[in-house]
């Protein structure tokens, strides 16, 4: 029950936040209109946005082969993809739960499967904070606190019994009898250098948006891709907001409101939520495509 509070209030007050924000400047964002090249760039960063989700469905493939699991990009990536609209459902979690049910489908054992999943967003949070350290913020010294304790957490003697414990809290009384150990042999350098192409993707995008909106100055494209990974972290990391809808609006338009105008943050932030969420449902769709062709 405290959960279900904790989840609602986080959400609400990021609502609450952005619709602060919205009445001090609803003047500026009214005003604004797409450029000329709007709609192609709206289109240019969809097709981005759509090549991360899919760039990080094969970085799962090598998640997977690290753990000595024998599962291809071919398969992980329909799988990863058609799984993502889930994480909008309450809870957060369904896309975890159907990603660890289709790898029992093949064969891979529960714990395997279930460190599998979980490993993937620590990967990403190490990405994005080594992303957000390229244009520092007030919280600079924090984030390289942070990125020192998650890259040390990858360190093979402290994640494998980590995630063999999680593996075996996870699974709880479903299973019958302990399950073997996980062993991670050498630091997952490679799904990490994965994962920072997808957090990388990801932002591109966020700017192809915010160019469609307004002029974005060559100079200001690192700062925008590096702040929004860190906008985009918190959405993946506060518990309760399913897709991190609100807190990642209110995080990026608090972080990038001394780069950009608030009209544009704004704006850009909307038409983000809606170019990422069409991205997701046009994987999925592609991928049941791919699975009937």
């Amino acid at each position: 029950m405290l959960k279900r509070y904790l989840r609602w209030g986080i959400v609400a007050a990021a609502i609450a936040f952005l619709a602060h924000i919205l009445v001090s400047h609803g003047r500026e964002v009214t005003a604004l209109r797409l450029r000329p090249s709007g709609l192609a760039l709206l289109g240019l960063a969809l097709l981005t946005t759509l090549l991360a989700h899919a760039w990080s469905g094969w970085v799962w493939s090598w998640i997977l082969q690290a753990l000595q699991q024998p599962v291809k990009g071919t398969w992980s990536t329909p799988v990863y993809l058609k799984t993502n609209l889930l994480k909008y459902l309450p809870g957060n979690v369904w896309h975890f739960y159907g990603r660890v049910r289709a790898l029992g489908e093949i064969g891979v054992a529960r714990g395997p499967a279930i460190v599998g999943v979980t490993l993937e967003p620590l990967l990403m949070a190490a990405a994005a904070l080594l992303l957000g350290l390229a244009s520092p913020t007030r919280y600079w010294p924090w984030q390289w606190v942070m990125l020192a304790v998650v890259l040390e957490m990858m360190n093979p003697r402290r994640l494998n019994p980590l995630m063999n414990w999680l593996g075996q809290a996870k699974a709880g009384a479903e299973a019958a009898e302990p399950l073997p150990p996980v062993t991670l042999h050498h630091y997952p350098l490679k799904p990490l250098l994965g994962e920072l192409g997808f957090v990388l993707l990801r932002g591109i995008g966020f700017a192809l948006v915010v160019s469609a909106v307004s002029p974005l100055p060559i100079k200001l494209w690192l700062p925008v891709v590096s702040l929004f990974s860190l906008a985009w972290l918190a959405g993946l990391v506060i518990p309760g907001a399913p897709g991190g809808l609100g807190v990642f609006e209110a995080i990026a338009v608090t972080l990038l409101q001394g780069t950009l105008s608030p009209g544009v943050v704004l704006s850009a932030v909307a038409m983000y939520r809606l170019v990422g969420t069409l991205a997701e449902a046009l994987g999925a769709g592609l991928a049941v495509v791919m699975k009937k062709v």
